[in-house]
């Protein structure tokens, strides 16, 4: 079965929105790359309940160009509410990653623990 064709008159305007849509999406692309590129990633790798009143936490960060970073790391009870929470300066001389692991102290006892966020260090 071909295709039907754009009726008489009409085909400039698909050509236009087909250019246009494909323009958006460049953009779109273009723009969410740039909003990422050279930023610090960071994943948890793991954490433990050590007991009430503390959690261990594993986790690998990446610094484009090797900058040393600071890590918030948050240990997490049942309701969601923060219970522990450090900052955790991970220097990587130069390297583009490294991993560390943290114990926490906290209010009560948590569920979890993980990475929240991870800067450059000042």
């Amino acid at each position: 079965m071909p295709l039907p064709r754009p009726a008489p008159g009409t085909l400039k305007w698909w050509v236009v929105g087909t250019i246009g849509i494909g323009l958006g999406i460049a953009l779109a692309v273009w723009f969410g790359l740039s909003a990422t590129l050279g930023l610090p990633a960071w994943k948890t790798l793991g954490f433990k309940v050590v007991d009430n009143a503390s959690v261990w936490v594993d986790f690998e960060v990446y610094s484009p160009g090797g900058k040393d970073l600071v890590c918030t790391v948050h240990a997490l009870s049942r309701d969601f509410a923060v219970v522990g929470s450090t900052d955790v300066p991970v220097e990587l001389a130069g390297a583009d990653s490294g991993r560390r692991q943290v114990t926490l102290r906290t209010t009560s006892r948590a569920v979890t623990g993980a990475v929240e966020t991870c800067v450059t260090a000042p």
